[in-house]
């Protein structure tokens, strides 16, 4: 590749980076529902039509930013499975990691949200193919600590396939979150704190898969 050909590579990615950065600001403050494409084009001072040449719709882009979501909670995961204890340990770890990072950047959690609930759709641009695949990664990263407790017997033998569960982990700490985020003040009120009602609902999680510990 030409001197000429990198340089234009290089503003390419660095233009990118900036609307996707803009992007990021105004969802976190103001939310992805409220979030135009044109109040992004004038955050990353550029036209209208520009923004239109990296992203194809407000959609596609939300899928990039899904991408760097994604991305970072894989890292926050492998980080959490990284470290000494058995499989159901690690399993408790990234149940927690998820947690703490959906309190730290909750626009990213709400990328996750929307993402769940999304298909992939016939022709999917590149941006949501790499959404997709880094969800694959994290998702692999909680079968392998998941197969990893049932080769240690930290989990049941009968817990059943990994990925069910992996899956079933997701929706049951996503849950939690959901619930801390919305109702942290009617808890509060009932005289629950967040920390000790999230150390609850591991704790319970972790006995229900304990080998040979029942709930």
């Amino acid at each position: 590749m030409s001197y000429i050909a990198e340089r234009r590579e290089e503003e390419k990615e660095r233009r990118r980076a900036e609307i996707l950065a803009a992007a990021e600001t105004l969802y976190a403050k103001h939310g992805w529902d409220a979030v135009t494409m044109d109040q992004v084009a004038r955050s990353a001072r550029l036209s209208r039509a520009l923004v239109y040449v990296y992203f194809r719709d407000k959609e596609d882009l939300l899928f990039a930013i899904g991408d760097r979501a994604m991305q970072l909670l894989k890292s926050r995961f492998e980080a959490a499975a990284a470290g000494p204890g058995t499989g159901l340990q690690h399993v408790d770890a990234i149940g927690r990691a998820y947690m703490g990072y959906a309190l730290e950047f909750p626009h990213y959690f709400d990328v996750c949200s929307r993402f769940q609930s999304h298909a992939m759709g016939l022709e999917p641009s590149a941006n949501e193919t790499a959404c997709h695949d880094a969800g694959d990664q994290v998702m692999g990263t909680v079968v392998g600590v998941i197969e990893s407790g049932i080769r240690d017997g930290s989990l049941r033998k009968d817990i059943g396939a990994p990925l069910m569960l992996a899956f079933s982990l997701w929706a049951f700490t996503h849950g939690i979150i959901q619930l801390v985020m919305a109702k942290g003040a009617d808890l509060a009120r009932r005289g629950i704190a967040i920390p000790d009602f999230s150390d609850y609902a591991f704790r319970l999680l972790n006995e229900a898969m304990q080998q040979h510990r029942p709930i």
